[in-house]
Protein backbone atom coordinates (compact mmCIF):
# COMPACT_ATOMS: atom_id res chain seq x y z
CA UNK A 1 0.00 0.00 0.00
CA UNK A 2 2.91 2.28 1.10
CA UNK A 3 4.69 1.49 -2.74
CA UNK A 4 1.21 2.45 -4.53
CA UNK A 5 1.21 5.85 -2.42
CA UNK A 6 4.73 6.63 -3.61
CA UNK A 7 4.38 5.97 -7.13
CA UNK A 8 1.02 7.74 -7.46
CA UNK A 9 2.76 11.08 -5.65
CA UNK A 10 5.72 10.94 -8.41
CA UNK A 11 3.76 10.46 -11.23
CA UNK A 12 1.40 13.47 -9.79
CA UNK A 13 5.30 15.68 -9.43
CA UNK A 14 5.88 14.58 -12.87
CA UNK A 15 2.72 15.79 -14.80
CA UNK A 16 2.69 18.78 -12.79
CA UNK A 17 6.18 19.71 -14.00
CA UNK A 18 4.87 19.87 -17.68
CA UNK A 19 4.86 17.26 -20.84
CA UNK A 20 8.54 18.95 -21.59
CA UNK A 21 9.99 17.59 -18.21
CA UNK A 22 8.00 14.33 -18.78
CA UNK A 23 9.55 13.75 -22.26
CA UNK A 24 13.26 14.42 -21.28
CA UNK A 25 13.05 11.03 -19.69
CA UNK A 26 12.89 9.34 -22.68
CA UNK A 27 15.69 10.32 -24.98
CA UNK A 28 13.53 9.05 -27.79
CA UNK A 29 10.76 10.73 -27.33
CA UNK A 30 12.96 14.03 -27.35
CA UNK A 31 14.81 13.32 -30.04
CA UNK A 32 11.90 13.35 -32.11
CA UNK A 33 11.36 16.75 -32.12
CA UNK A 34 14.44 17.45 -33.50
CA UNK A 35 15.03 14.89 -36.51
CA UNK A 36 16.09 16.12 -39.98
CA UNK A 37 12.61 16.73 -40.82
CA UNK A 38 12.00 19.49 -38.42
CA UNK A 39 12.00 22.92 -40.25
CA UNK A 40 15.13 23.78 -37.66
CA UNK A 41 17.25 20.94 -38.76
CA UNK A 42 16.90 21.58 -42.61
CA UNK A 43 17.53 25.18 -42.13
CA UNK A 44 20.62 24.19 -40.04
CA UNK A 45 21.51 21.93 -42.64
CA UNK A 46 21.05 24.16 -45.18
CA UNK A 47 23.37 26.84 -43.68
CA UNK A 48 25.96 24.69 -42.54
CA UNK A 49 26.02 23.08 -46.58
CA UNK A 50 26.25 26.41 -47.73
CA UNK A 51 29.25 27.42 -45.10
CA UNK A 52 30.83 23.90 -46.05
CA UNK A 53 30.49 25.13 -49.84
CA UNK A 54 31.38 28.47 -49.50
CA UNK A 55 34.49 27.37 -47.08
CA UNK A 56 35.54 24.80 -49.50
CA UNK A 57 35.42 26.90 -52.38
CA UNK A 58 38.15 29.64 -50.64
CA UNK A 59 40.22 26.78 -49.56
CA UNK A 60 40.07 25.55 -53.16
CA UNK A 61 41.20 29.04 -54.38
CA UNK A 62 44.01 29.76 -52.10
CA UNK A 63 45.40 26.05 -52.87
CA UNK A 64 45.10 27.47 -56.92
CA UNK A 65 46.57 30.57 -56.24
CA UNK A 66 49.56 29.49 -54.23
CA UNK A 67 50.39 27.24 -56.72
CA UNK A 68 49.77 29.83 -59.86
CA UNK A 69 52.36 31.96 -57.90
CA UNK A 70 54.72 29.78 -57.51
CA UNK A 71 55.04 27.46 -60.51
CA UNK A 72 54.83 31.18 -62.40
CA UNK A 73 57.21 33.38 -60.42
CA UNK A 74 59.04 30.52 -59.01
CA UNK A 75 62.21 32.44 -59.10
CA UNK A 76 61.01 34.89 -56.63
CA UNK A 77 61.90 32.20 -53.84
CA UNK A 78 65.38 31.33 -55.39
CA UNK A 79 67.76 34.55 -54.26
CA UNK A 80 70.01 35.40 -56.72
CA UNK A 81 68.76 33.20 -59.77
CA UNK A 82 68.88 34.50 -63.14
CA UNK A 83 65.61 34.51 -65.28
CA UNK A 84 65.45 35.45 -69.07
CA UNK A 85 63.66 38.35 -68.96
CA UNK A 86 64.46 40.87 -71.74
CA UNK A 87 65.24 44.48 -70.46
CA UNK A 88 66.19 46.01 -73.73
CA UNK A 89 64.30 48.67 -75.34
CA UNK A 90 63.42 47.97 -78.67
CA UNK A 91 65.36 50.62 -82.16
CA UNK A 92 62.68 53.51 -82.40
CA UNK A 93 61.90 53.55 -86.54
CA UNK A 94 61.16 57.70 -85.47
CA UNK A 95 61.55 60.00 -82.75
CA UNK A 96 58.40 60.98 -81.00
CA UNK A 97 57.40 64.46 -82.99
CA UNK A 98 56.98 65.67 -79.17
CA UNK A 99 60.45 65.67 -78.45
CA UNK A 100 62.46 69.18 -77.62
CA UNK A 101 66.09 69.20 -77.79
CA UNK A 102 67.09 71.38 -74.95
CA UNK A 103 70.98 72.11 -75.82
CA UNK A 104 73.40 71.23 -78.12
CA UNK A 105 77.09 70.30 -77.57
CA UNK A 106 79.48 70.49 -80.28
CA UNK A 107 83.06 70.13 -81.17
CA UNK A 108 85.29 71.12 -83.93
CA UNK A 109 82.71 72.82 -85.87
CA UNK A 110 80.29 69.84 -86.30
CA UNK A 111 76.80 70.80 -86.34
CA UNK A 112 75.43 67.13 -87.22
CA UNK A 113 74.92 64.93 -84.12
CA UNK A 114 73.84 61.44 -84.45
CA UNK A 115 73.52 61.11 -80.70
CA UNK A 116 70.43 62.12 -78.12
CA UNK A 117 71.26 61.83 -74.51
CA UNK A 118 68.14 61.56 -72.28
CA UNK A 119 69.02 63.18 -68.92
CA UNK A 120 68.76 64.89 -65.23
CA UNK A 121 71.51 67.88 -65.36
CA UNK A 122 73.36 66.62 -62.46
CA UNK A 123 72.21 63.10 -61.95
CA UNK A 124 76.09 61.36 -61.52
CA UNK A 125 75.14 58.58 -63.88
CA UNK A 126 74.09 61.23 -66.44
CA UNK A 127 77.80 63.53 -65.44
CA UNK A 128 79.48 60.43 -66.22
CA UNK A 129 78.48 59.59 -69.86
CA UNK A 130 78.24 63.70 -70.65
CA UNK A 131 82.37 63.28 -69.42
CA UNK A 132 83.33 60.70 -71.63
CA UNK A 133 81.47 62.46 -74.85
CA UNK A 134 82.94 65.45 -74.09
CA UNK A 135 86.61 64.01 -73.90
CA UNK A 136 86.08 62.06 -76.70
CA UNK A 137 84.80 65.03 -78.58
CA UNK A 138 81.85 63.40 -79.81
CA UNK A 139 78.67 65.94 -80.78
CA UNK A 140 75.48 65.13 -79.39
CA UNK A 141 72.16 66.55 -78.36
CA UNK A 142 70.67 66.74 -74.89
CA UNK A 143 66.63 66.46 -73.84
CA UNK A 144 66.63 67.24 -70.59
CA UNK A 145 64.30 65.41 -68.24
CA UNK A 146 61.70 66.41 -65.42
CA UNK A 147 62.64 64.27 -62.76
CA UNK A 148 59.22 64.57 -61.45
CA UNK A 149 57.25 63.88 -64.47
CA UNK A 150 59.18 62.20 -66.98
CA UNK A 151 56.97 62.85 -69.79
CA UNK A 152 60.25 63.63 -71.68
CA UNK A 153 60.75 59.68 -71.88
CA UNK A 154 56.99 58.33 -72.08
CA UNK A 155 57.96 56.46 -75.04
CA UNK A 156 59.75 53.89 -73.22
CA UNK A 157 59.24 51.48 -70.98
CA UNK A 158 63.20 52.02 -69.22
CA UNK A 159 62.21 54.58 -66.96
CA UNK A 160 65.59 55.75 -65.28
CA UNK A 161 68.62 58.15 -67.02
CA UNK A 162 70.32 58.40 -69.14
CA UNK A 163 69.19 57.20 -71.88
CA UNK A 164 71.25 57.24 -75.18
CA UNK A 165 69.63 57.24 -78.57
CA UNK A 166 72.38 56.24 -81.44
CA UNK A 167 71.13 57.09 -84.71
CA UNK A 168 71.85 54.26 -87.07
CA UNK A 169 70.60 53.27 -90.80
CA UNK A 170 67.39 51.73 -89.17
CA UNK A 171 66.63 54.37 -87.01
CA UNK A 172 67.84 55.14 -83.47
CA UNK A 173 69.21 52.34 -80.68
CA UNK A 174 68.56 53.33 -77.44
CA UNK A 175 71.83 52.23 -75.35
CA UNK A 176 70.96 52.36 -71.07
CA UNK A 177 72.79 51.95 -68.38
CA UNK A 178 75.75 54.59 -68.11
CA UNK A 179 78.43 52.17 -67.82
CA UNK A 180 77.47 49.84 -70.19
CA UNK A 181 76.55 53.25 -72.75
CA UNK A 182 80.46 54.42 -72.18
CA UNK A 183 81.75 50.61 -72.73
CA UNK A 184 79.87 50.06 -75.83
CA UNK A 185 80.43 53.74 -77.43
CA UNK A 186 84.40 53.08 -76.24
CA UNK A 187 84.36 49.85 -78.59
CA UNK A 188 82.77 51.73 -81.60
CA UNK A 189 85.40 54.44 -81.31
CA UNK A 190 88.24 51.73 -80.99
CA UNK A 191 86.83 49.52 -84.15
CA UNK A 192 83.81 51.26 -86.46
CA UNK A 193 83.58 48.08 -88.47
CA UNK A 194 80.74 47.14 -85.96
CA UNK A 195 77.65 48.77 -86.38
CA UNK A 196 75.93 50.43 -82.91
CA UNK A 197 73.32 47.53 -82.79
CA UNK A 198 75.88 44.48 -83.19
CA UNK A 199 77.39 46.56 -79.91
CA UNK A 200 74.56 46.58 -78.01
CA UNK A 201 74.14 43.25 -78.03
CA UNK A 202 77.77 42.36 -76.75
CA UNK A 203 75.97 43.62 -73.15
CA UNK A 204 72.79 41.60 -72.85
CA UNK A 205 70.31 42.44 -70.12
CA UNK A 206 69.82 40.08 -67.30
CA UNK A 207 66.97 39.82 -64.87
CA UNK A 208 67.54 38.42 -61.50
CA UNK A 209 65.92 38.47 -58.05
CA UNK A 210 68.49 39.73 -55.14
CA UNK A 211 69.16 38.28 -51.68
CA UNK A 212 66.81 40.89 -50.32
CA UNK A 213 64.09 38.83 -52.51
CA UNK A 214 63.68 42.23 -55.09
CA UNK A 215 63.45 41.85 -58.60
CA UNK A 216 66.54 43.66 -59.97
CA UNK A 217 68.22 44.45 -63.88
CA UNK A 218 71.73 44.06 -64.74
CA UNK A 219 74.25 44.04 -67.92
CA UNK A 220 76.38 41.42 -68.69
CA UNK A 221 80.40 42.78 -69.95
CA UNK A 222 78.98 46.81 -68.62
CA UNK A 223 82.76 47.04 -67.53
CA UNK A 224 84.75 45.48 -70.96
CA UNK A 225 85.53 47.06 -73.85
CA UNK A 226 84.95 44.45 -76.70
CA UNK A 227 88.45 43.38 -78.78
CA UNK A 228 91.01 44.70 -76.63
CA UNK A 229 93.97 43.41 -76.75
CA UNK A 230 95.08 41.87 -72.96
CA UNK A 231 97.29 39.10 -73.81
CA UNK A 232 100.26 40.91 -72.12
CA UNK A 233 100.62 40.70 -68.87
CA UNK A 234 100.77 44.35 -68.13
CA UNK A 235 98.00 45.54 -70.38
CA UNK A 236 95.66 43.12 -68.80
CA UNK A 237 96.91 44.60 -65.58
CA UNK A 238 95.81 48.22 -66.45
CA UNK A 239 92.69 46.94 -67.58
CA UNK A 240 91.87 45.15 -64.77
CA UNK A 241 92.47 48.20 -62.45
CA UNK A 242 90.21 50.31 -64.52
CA UNK A 243 87.54 48.13 -64.29
CA UNK A 244 88.11 47.72 -60.39
CA UNK A 245 87.95 51.82 -60.27
CA UNK A 246 85.33 51.93 -62.50
CA UNK A 247 82.98 49.47 -60.56
CA UNK A 248 83.98 51.22 -57.03
CA UNK A 249 82.97 54.81 -58.49
CA UNK A 250 79.60 52.47 -59.73
CA UNK A 251 78.99 50.63 -56.03
CA UNK A 252 80.68 53.01 -53.63
CA UNK A 253 81.45 56.23 -54.57
CA UNK A 254 78.02 57.22 -56.32
CA UNK A 255 76.50 56.40 -52.52
CA UNK A 256 77.90 58.92 -50.52
CA UNK A 257 76.80 61.96 -53.01
CA UNK A 258 72.52 62.39 -51.85
CA UNK A 259 73.11 62.21 -48.36
CA UNK A 260 75.70 64.97 -48.69
CA UNK A 261 74.13 66.70 -51.15
CA UNK A 262 70.62 66.96 -48.98
CA UNK A 263 72.55 66.52 -45.80
CA UNK A 264 69.69 69.02 -44.59
CA UNK A 265 66.25 70.12 -46.09
CA UNK A 266 68.21 73.23 -46.81
CA UNK A 267 70.91 72.04 -48.63
CA UNK A 268 68.91 70.09 -50.68
CA UNK A 269 66.92 73.05 -51.81
CA UNK A 270 70.05 74.84 -52.24
CA UNK A 271 71.49 72.04 -54.43
CA UNK A 272 68.08 71.72 -56.23
CA UNK A 273 68.29 75.39 -56.70
CA UNK A 274 71.33 74.98 -58.55
CA UNK A 275 70.50 71.95 -60.42
CA UNK A 276 67.84 74.09 -61.81
CA UNK A 277 70.33 77.14 -62.79
CA UNK A 278 72.30 74.10 -64.59
CA UNK A 279 69.53 72.79 -66.04
CA UNK A 280 67.72 76.12 -67.48
CA UNK A 281 64.71 74.32 -66.44
CA UNK A 282 62.65 77.70 -65.87
CA UNK A 283 63.95 78.27 -70.01
CA UNK A 284 62.81 74.63 -70.28
CA UNK A 285 59.64 74.26 -68.47
CA UNK A 286 56.96 75.97 -67.35
CA UNK A 287 56.73 77.94 -63.58
CA UNK A 288 54.82 75.27 -61.85
CA UNK A 289 56.80 72.55 -62.90
CA UNK A 290 59.95 74.41 -62.47
CA UNK A 291 58.85 74.98 -58.70
CA UNK A 292 57.48 71.43 -58.69
CA UNK A 293 60.68 70.27 -59.43
CA UNK A 294 62.81 72.40 -56.79
CA UNK A 295 60.60 71.87 -53.67
CA UNK A 296 59.16 68.68 -54.56
CA UNK A 297 62.21 67.17 -55.34
CA UNK A 298 64.14 68.71 -52.69
CA UNK A 299 61.96 67.71 -50.04
CA UNK A 300 61.40 63.91 -51.76
CA UNK A 301 65.19 63.80 -51.97
CA UNK A 302 65.95 64.81 -48.25
CA UNK A 303 63.51 61.92 -47.00
CA UNK A 304 65.25 59.42 -49.40
CA UNK A 305 68.74 60.46 -48.56
CA UNK A 306 68.29 59.45 -44.89
CA UNK A 307 67.39 55.65 -46.02
CA UNK A 308 70.40 55.63 -47.92
CA UNK A 309 72.91 57.03 -45.47
CA UNK A 310 71.15 54.03 -43.36
CA UNK A 311 71.30 51.72 -46.43
CA UNK A 312 74.89 51.89 -47.37
CA UNK A 313 76.16 52.57 -43.21
CA UNK A 314 77.76 55.73 -43.90
CA UNK A 315 78.83 57.94 -40.62
CA UNK A 316 77.08 59.53 -38.28
CA UNK A 317 78.44 63.17 -40.10
CA UNK A 318 77.80 61.32 -43.67
CA UNK A 319 80.66 64.08 -44.74
CA UNK A 320 83.50 62.25 -43.28
CA UNK A 321 82.37 59.10 -45.41
CA UNK A 322 82.65 61.26 -48.19
CA UNK A 323 86.13 62.86 -47.62
CA UNK A 324 87.07 59.10 -46.98
CA UNK A 325 86.02 58.02 -50.15
CA UNK A 326 87.70 61.23 -52.11
CA UNK A 327 91.13 60.36 -50.31
CA UNK A 328 91.00 56.34 -50.96
CA UNK A 329 90.96 57.53 -55.08
CA UNK A 330 93.53 60.30 -54.52
CA UNK A 331 95.68 57.59 -52.77
CA UNK A 332 94.83 55.08 -55.28
CA UNK A 333 96.30 57.83 -58.29
CA UNK A 334 98.94 58.28 -56.74
CA UNK A 335 100.17 55.01 -55.99
CA UNK A 336 99.60 54.45 -59.62
CA UNK A 337 102.34 57.04 -60.32
CA UNK A 338 100.80 59.48 -62.65
CA UNK A 339 98.80 62.57 -63.32
CA UNK A 340 95.30 60.22 -63.37
CA UNK A 341 95.03 56.68 -62.85
CA UNK A 342 95.27 56.13 -66.52
CA UNK A 343 98.78 57.43 -66.18
CA UNK A 344 99.64 60.81 -68.27
CA UNK A 345 95.91 60.78 -69.96
CA UNK A 346 92.54 59.88 -68.25
CA UNK A 347 91.37 56.34 -68.91
CA UNK A 348 87.90 55.15 -68.57
CA UNK A 349 87.70 55.07 -64.29
CA UNK A 350 88.97 59.27 -63.71
CA UNK A 351 86.18 60.05 -66.03
CA UNK A 352 83.88 57.41 -64.12
CA UNK A 353 85.27 59.03 -60.82
CA UNK A 354 85.14 63.15 -62.32
CA UNK A 355 81.54 62.52 -64.01
CA UNK A 356 79.97 61.21 -60.61
CA UNK A 357 81.85 63.91 -58.54
CA UNK A 358 81.33 66.72 -61.02
CA UNK A 359 77.29 66.38 -60.42
CA UNK A 360 77.63 67.74 -57.12
CA UNK A 361 80.43 70.44 -57.96
CA UNK A 362 77.90 73.34 -56.64
CA UNK A 363 76.50 72.06 -53.79
CA UNK A 364 77.83 73.11 -50.74
CA UNK A 365 79.23 69.26 -50.36
CA UNK A 366 81.57 69.92 -52.97
CA UNK A 367 82.79 72.54 -51.53
CA UNK A 368 83.44 71.21 -48.43
CA UNK A 369 85.42 68.57 -49.96
CA UNK A 370 87.42 70.41 -51.59
CA UNK A 371 88.19 72.09 -48.52
CA UNK A 372 88.83 68.78 -46.62
CA UNK A 373 90.52 66.88 -48.82
CA UNK A 374 93.67 66.38 -51.73
CA UNK A 375 90.90 66.25 -54.41
CA UNK A 376 91.34 69.18 -56.01
CA UNK A 377 94.79 68.47 -57.77
CA UNK A 378 93.46 65.45 -60.16
CA UNK A 379 89.97 67.39 -60.31
CA UNK A 380 91.29 70.35 -61.50
CA UNK A 381 93.39 68.45 -63.85
CA UNK A 382 90.39 66.55 -65.49
CA UNK A 383 88.65 69.59 -66.43
CA UNK A 384 91.16 71.08 -68.49
CA UNK A 385 91.50 67.70 -70.78
CA UNK A 386 87.52 67.65 -70.74
CA UNK A 387 86.37 70.85 -71.14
Amino acid sequence: MALRVAIARLNTKTVSGGPFLLRTNNPFSRMKHFNSESPLAKHTKKRTSTVRLIGGGMAIGVVVGAAYSYFTDSERKLPGSIVNTPTRIPILKTLPPELKVTRKVRHNNDEHADLILFQYPTCPFCCKVRAFLDYVKVPYDIIEVDPMLKQQINWSDYKKVPILLVKTSNGYQPLTDSTMIVSALATYLKDKTFNIEDIANFYPSISYVDVDGKRKTDIMNKYFIMNEDESEKSKRSNFDNERKWRKWSDETLVHALSPNAYRTLSEAIDSFKWFSIVGEWEKNFPFWETSLMVYGGAFMMWLISKKLKKKYMLKDDVRLSLYEECNTWVKAVEQNGGTFMGGNKPNLADLAVYGTLSSIEGCMAFKDVQENTKINVWFSNMKKVIL
